[in-house]
């Protein structure tokens, strides 16, 4: 019997003014463990006239983790922070009651041509913290978690997991690995692994139980313990999760809550202007019904 429960195709949507495939949220699957969305971002070849811009937009009860793998962008937050983020660092922003941020290509590249190519993923927070003071923590790439096992290069991109721990705060028990493979490899880490377990296959492609999957998918385990597969040459996947909070979550646009009555009040404080602003800008995305209304 296969171990595989769901298999996700990647599916378009927009981030500023560029297509990136959503992952998650599915309609079968809202969240694998604490993770409550992940886009892949690219790779998108922009000109020397094309920019990401994200104008200022809150979040609330969820910490945002920003991983490239090319391109560049600059985070600005509304405790202050201004931080370029390159390939092979992260970004890990924790929310809490209300946090407000932009992502833009940096001055110096905004008029040459550029690529962009990433991650970005939403981590829920534990009920008892999903009101917290937020914060912002970066880490360099010489500060994750390297290691190689069988000719498979490992990387801890957060959480704790196969006796290593990355140094992302994060605050609940989960995992973000990224594997890489040159040459055919069989993985099998599945014993190791706990709470809702998934993959997602970046580039190449994996065999489990005589079925193939490619770039793109994301395959969701029916427990935790994802079985034995075989990564072809050349590919690079990503094994996700953790363990599941009792509480549901609601999602509403940059919104992550345990109650309604959350998502509401920060509605309603999104539209009278009130969050803490980002220094220095002053556009804003507007909340989805304002723009319907438009």
């Amino acid at each position: 019997m296969s171990n595989i429960k769901l298999i996700i195709e990647e599916r378009p949507s927009n981030i500023g003014n560029f297509m990136v495939g959503r992952l998650l949220p599915f309609r079968e699957k809202r969240m694998v463990g604490p993770f409550a969305f992940i886009d892949h971002m690219g790779p998108s070849c922009m000109s020397e006239y094309e920019n990401l811009d994200v104008p200022p937009h809150p979040h609330i009860g969820l910490s945002t983790l920003t991983y490239l793998f090319e391109g560049s962008i600059m985070h600005k937050d509304s405790l202050g922070t201004e931080m370029e983020i390159k390939p092979g660092q992260i970004n890990w922003m924790t929310a809490g009651k209300g946090i407000v941020h932009s992502e833009r290509t940096p001055e110096y590249l905004r008029s040459s041509d550029k690529m962009l190519h990433g991650l970005q993923i939403w981590v829920a927070l534990p009920k008892e913290l999903e009101e917290m003071e937020p914060s912002f923590f970066h880490v360099p790439e010489n500060q994750i978690p390297e290691w190689e096992i069988d000719n498979i290069a490992y990387k801890l991109i957060a959480g704790e997991i196969l006796g290593r721990k990355s140094p992302v705060p994060v605050y609940s028990p989960l995992y973000l690995l990224e594997l890489k493979s040159t040459t055919p490899q069989t993985v099998t880490i599945g014993e190791h692994l706990f709470g809702e377990s998934a993959l997602y296959i970046l580039e190449g492609s994996i065999e489990s139980e005589e079925n193939v999957f490619g770039p793109k998918q994301i395959l969701i385990a029916k427990d935790s313990k994802l079985c034995t597969f075989e990564m072809a040459a050349n590919t690079t996947i990503y094994i996700f999760g953790g363990e599941p909070f009792p509480e549901e979550r609601t999602i509403y646009w940059n919104f992550v809550a345990s109650t309604k009555e959350l998502i509401e009040q920060a509605k309603e404080k999104w539209l009278a202007q009130t969050f803490d602003r980002v220094p220095g800008e002053t556009e804003f995305v507007p909340l989805p019904e304002q723009i319907k209304k438009q």
